[in-house]
């Protein structure tokens, strides 16, 4: 056990604050977000090391992972409760609001899906940048996803495989092979990466993540979590035949009981194709 996750098992297990419940779910939360900092760079921690650095690097991540703004709180007040403990609640902002967390997300049938503009994708000459940004467009891959693409265990015959170590949550899945661009990028990342990953040997994975946002950021691109909405958008035509409420199709309300049942098994398939638990979150990339 490293050095952070056990001192905080020992912060938890001598403050026995809330109900049995509230103090399990706070010694998980720790748990994992001393592993994530570890996982983003941030070595050689302790109890007493926590600085505002650690705690936006923390809600970037949650933010780019797409998880529910309850989750992001109830990770703050984990935080929080932890900076407390140490005499260190100043480097924590009272405020949520101060790490742009929303106050709730609500589901709208307004699209946020986006494309891969080509004349922007060429002005980036990292060549591992640029095609991790097609496996996010072709397979509607998270940042860390396809960040960590390791083409000799991934591509199968008809789908790709995704570790643990690679999702949110640590959920592995597998995500179909389903058409010719998907495939011809799967041919160039290979030929690319080999049996390494999209990771280049001389760099770390937080290293690396800054290189993607320093160069998406230099060509144009901004919130490319766009692609994995026009991935949802475009899976849902293809199982349905309709176009999504998100971008223009009919309500729920309007739907005929057929086209109801289409659309249900098509939101099933579509939540695990992006790795989420539950398929009410789909409905942010879909609408309602």
């Amino acid at each position: 056990m490293k050095k952070l996750n056990f001192e905080l098992k020992q912060l938890c297990d001598r403050n026995r604050d809330g109900s049995y419940s509230t103090q399990s779910k706070r010694h998980h939360t720790l748990q994992l977000v001393a592993s994530q900092l570890h996982e983003m760079g941030f070595r050689k921690m302790n109890a007493s090391s926590i600085k505002p650095k650690h705690v936006e690097a923390l809600v970037n991540r949650w933010k780019e992972e797409d998880l529910q703004v309850s989750t992001i709180k109830d990770r703050m007040s984990s935080l929080r409760w932890w900076a407390q403990k140490v005499n260190k609640a100043a480097v924590i902002a009272r405020s949520n609001d101060s790490y742009g967390i929303d106050k709730r997300v609500y589901v709208t049938n307004e699209s946020k899906a986006q494309t891969l503009d080509s004349d922007k994708l060429n002005t980036i000459k990292d060549m591992g940048i640029k095609l991790s940004l097609e496996l996010q467009r072709a397979f509607g891959l998270r940042r860390e996803e396809c960040l960590k693409f390791t083409p000799s265990f991934a591509i199968q015959a008809d789908h790709i495989r995704l570790k643990d170590s690679w999702t949110k949550g640590g959920r592995p899945r597998n995500i179909p092979i389903r058409n010719d661009y998907q495939r011809d990028v799967l041919k160039r990342v290979q030929a690319y990466a080999g049996s390494s990953s999209m990771i280049p040997a001389n760099k770390s994975y937080r290293q690396h993540l800054r290189s993607y946002e320093r160069l998406t950021q230099n060509a144009g691109f901004s919130k490319m979590h766009g692609l994995r909405h026009h991935y949802a958008q475009e899976r849902y035509i293809e199982l349905t035949g309709m176009v999504p409420p998100a971008a223009g199709g009919k309500s729920s309300k309007e739907l005929t009981p057929e086209e109801k049942m289409r659309d249900q098994l098509a939101r099933q398939v579509i939540t695990h194709e992006l790795g989420h638990s539950r398929e009410q979150i789909t409905a942010v990339y879909l609408g309602r």
